[in-house]
């Protein structure tokens, strides 16, 4: 082996198993750097970048001045309420369909999740803006539950969301978009309006017109 990669008088095979572990090596660098934007479901909960590049598919892609990434998918616009059971700040069940009668913000996130993170405050003032048009409510998918979502909300000391969580992560199965955060719109009548698979400024204008189409109608 010499510095500029395999050996000359290397049997073939050995030369062929060095490249193709550094083209998979390569691979899995450009994956990690696509993924920044959002954080998967399916991973490790270590803290992650909040900087990040585009995220893939069909819809708006959504981009803030800090760095936080989205897509709008109003693919399942008209699409029932989840039906999926989940704890309410009081430890008793709670269903989405408890919220019926007024628009609902629902926002799936974790606690290990730093583009979920940064966008929590955001959240508690739309929340606060809006507390006579629109319920939001924020859905922690945390394994652990309120072993780790309660000292979390401890220490941000939020005007108005509340500790609701789904350590079965019945939620994010259900919503299917395998990437956290995930926040879904539904209307007053428990239909899905749209859906931002990724992170968000909430308190940006394209959110602001976004909400407006639905709010205005009531």
């Amino acid at each position: 082996m010499t510095d500029e990669g395999p050996s000359a008088n290397l049997p073939p095979h050995i030369a062929l198993e060095f490249l193709v572990a550094s083209l998979i090596r390569y691979i899995l660098l450009v994956l990690i750097g696509l993924a920044l934007a959002s954080c998967d479901r399916g991973s490790s909960e270590a803290e992650q970048d909040v900087d990040g590049t585009e995220l893939t598919g069909d819809g708006e892609t959504i981009e803030s001045d800090s760095g936080l990434v989205g897509k709008l998918d109003i693919s399942q616009r008209g699409s029932d309420m989840l039906d999926v059971v989940f704890e309410g700040p009081d430890g008793n069940p709670v269903r989405l369909s408890d919220f019926k009668g007024k628009p609902l913000l629902i926002n799936i996130w974790a606690t290990w999740c730093a583009p979920c993170v940064v966008e929590m405050p955001m959240l508690d003032e739309l929340a606060a803006r809006e507390e006579d048009r629109l319920e939001v409510i924020v859905v922690s998918q945390d394994l652990q539950g309120a072993e780790k979502v309660d000292p979390f909300f401890e220490r941000a000391d939020f005007k108005m969301l509340e500790p609701y969580i789904d350590p079965e992560n019945g939620l994010s199965f259900g919503f299917g978009t395998g990437l956290m955060p995930t926040t879904v719109l539904y209307d007053e009548s428990g239909k899905e309006v749209w859906r931002v698979i990724g992170a968000m400024d909430w308190d940006g204008a394209r959110a602001a017109t976004l909400m407006e189409e639905t709010l205005s109608e009531k």
